[in-house]
């Protein structure tokens, strides 16, 4: 088992030209600088981290870059989503001219998402582009953000509404950070979990099903068989990641646009909520929540799986309602939905689970009515707990 034997595992990203490795595992950190220096040209590189994880990791970091020839500066941003900004970004591209990099250089990425998300528009635009690495520090940065080279800056009126492609050297994933991780960042992490069995692999769901309560603890506080299923799970994930963006990078064919799954509603609820108020997974859990009500009636998903899925969030500790927000709020938020057309949302709809279709548009009048009705089901259920 991947814990036991403290040993990394690797998974490739088929990309041609593009192709890299994930090393998942556990004391990576210490290997950051070793295995950055087989990926990246140069030796000029600036961390780029936040207020929360640098004061944790950002030296180790720093020290094993250091220690494999490194020249190393760090920039720090403000935790949360709001640090996706067009402001934040100008601030790092300053820090970048700081360091010195040149276009031989690297930016690393070392934190959640967020971080990713930012650090790696950062690295794609800089002197129109420079290599990156990606070193998460949480459950669905490891699982999701940290792969396929999505990068990306919110604006007011939508999140990730500027970005580009670009993938990053390799993906460095030291599962002993998670022992840092808030109780609450690793449940939302779970969402995107739940997520690649709904869309693709019923087995790994039935597996999150059999696991029981204590797949939603603190990493901390598992036992050592737990922490070795829990990285299986991690690793499995990003496998399926690597195979759908193998096969789909820019989502041209609409093989990609699956891993959009509880997105299309989640990003709506993270906007009108206000940015911070919910985490990306506390939003993609809701989202899905509703994907599956309107599966039944779209794409044939049978009620009784349905009640699995929202279930299984449930017991996760996750939300499945979007509590005290209108829907005309969400709805209007859903019009700037990158992958909307013509103002109308495209869904991804779940068949079974296991299996999903993408590109779906839901008539205005069943979206309204699965939300309202659905959504005041599921408000009761959990006042009523």
């Amino acid at each position: 088992m991947l814990i036991a034997s403290r040993m990394s595992k690797l998974i490739p990203v088929r990309l041609g030209s593009r192709s890299y490795t994930i090393h998942l595992g556990v004391g990576l950190l210490e290997t950051l600088g070793a295995l950055s220096r087989a990926g990246v040209r140069g030796r000029t590189c600036l961390v780029v981290s936040d207020g929360h994880v640098a004061p944790l990791y950002g030296e180790r970091a720093a020290a094993s870059l250091r220690a494999a020839g490194f020249t190393v500066s760090a920039a720090v941003v403000p935790p949360g989503e709001m640090s996706k900004s067009s402001a934040q970004l100008l601030a790092l591209y300053d820090d970048a001219v700081r360091a010195g990099l040149d276009r031989a250089g690297c930016i690393v990425a070392l934190g959640g998402g967020v971080v990713g998300d930012l650090a790696g528009f950062l690295a794609a635009t800089y002197l129109r582009g420079v290599a990156l690495v990606q070193a998460p520090t949480t459950l669905l940065a490891m699982v999701d953000s940290s792969v396929g080279g999505k990068t990306g800056i919110n604006l007011p009126a939508g999140k990730n509404l500027v970005g580009a492609f670009h993938q990053p050297a390799l993906v460095v994933a030291d599962l002993e950070t998670l022992q840092t991780l808030p109780a609450r960042e690793g449940r939302a992490g779970l969402a995107e979990v739940v997520k690649y069995g709904a869309i693709r692999d019923a087995q790994l769901f039935q597996t999150l099903e059999a696991c029981g309560g204590w797949l939603a603890q603190p990493w901390g506080t598992l036992a050592a068989d737990e922490r070795g299923r829990l990285a299986e799970i991690i690793a499995r994930c990003c496998e399926i990641k690597a195979d759908i963006v193998a096969g789909d990078e820019q989502e041209q064919s609409g093989l990609r646009t699956l891993l959009n799954f509880g997105h299309t509603f989640g990003h709506a609820v993270e906007q009108v909520a206000g940015y911070g108020t919910l985490l990306h997974g506390e939003a993609v859990a809701i989202g899905m929540a509703l994907g599956a009500r309107l599966a039944t009636r779209q794409a044939g998903l049978p009620p009784a799986e349905a009640d699995r899925l929202v279930g299984l969030l449930r017991g996760l500790g996750l939300p499945v309602a979007a509590q005290g927000l209108a829907w005309a709020d969400l709805r209007a938020a859903m019009n700037v939905d990158k992958k909307a057309q013509e103002r109308a949302p495209r869904w991804v709809l779940l068949r079974q689970l296991g299996a999903a279709v993408a590109g779906c548009v839901v008539p205005e009048a069943d979206l309204e009515e699965v939300f309202r009705n659905e959504n005041s089901k599921l408000e009761f259920r959990n006042k009523s707990q």
